[in-house]
């Protein structure tokens, strides 16, 4: 996996926190949380009270984890801001879902696209009741990819949205099981098991 610049990170985070809330049934605990960024190869530079702070060689990543909720912000290691992104996974209890979206501090340079929309879990059974395109990041002689399983593919077709952007909300182009975005840069694969 690339860690290239937040939304490199931030995209994989959240699709873990929901596979996590599927097979757990409740938000990760901080421990959960500090084994993951250590296995996506984050070093963990601070922990104090509430707080935990991860640093890679172009990233950091505050983590904020809390009982009803779990904020992790991710920015660029210069300290840039405008494409610093924020994982914000809660338990929304009047609508009785777990709620993970991914969100920009610059909603004039991502349009709210990131995922295309935010995963939302059913508290009692469990299952998906959206489509998130999220994954994690690979980069080969073509450039780089946010690679995604066959299962969030065949969701995201019936959502008839295949040709938006996961990453920007620009347009992709489709070529076999691979998509390139003009706007933004990344392409999008599909990987079947």
């Amino acid at each position: 996996m690339k860690l290239y610049e937040p939304i490199t990170l931030a995209m994989p985070l959240a699709k873990w926190i929901g596979d996590f809330i599927r097979e757990n049934g409740r938000l990760p605990e901080g421990k959960n949380v500090r084994e993951t960024m250590r296995s996506f190869g984050l070093e963990e530079i601070c922990l104090d009270r509430g707080l935990a702070v991860y640093r890679g060689r172009f990233l950091i990543a505050l983590v904020f984890p809390r009982n009803e909720n779990l904020v992790i912000d991710v920015i660029s290691s210069s300290g840039e801001l405008s494409d610093a992104l924020e994982v914000i996974a809660y338990h929304d209890k009047k609508i009785e879902t777990f709620v993970v979206e991914i969100l920009p501090t610059n909603d004039l340079e991502y349009e709210g696209n990131i995922g295309i929309e935010p995963t939302i879990i059913d508290e009692e059974s469990l299952e998906l009741e959206s489509s998130p395109v999220l994954g994690h990041f690979e980069e080969d002689e073509e450039g780089m990819f946010l690679v995604i399983d066959g299962e969030t593919y065949e969701r995201w077709k019936e959502e008839d949205d295949i040709h938006t952007c996961p990453i920007c909300g620009g347009e992709l182009a489709w070529r076999k099981e691979k998509a390139y975005c003009a706007d933004c840069g990344y392409g999008v694969k599909v990987v079947r098991k």
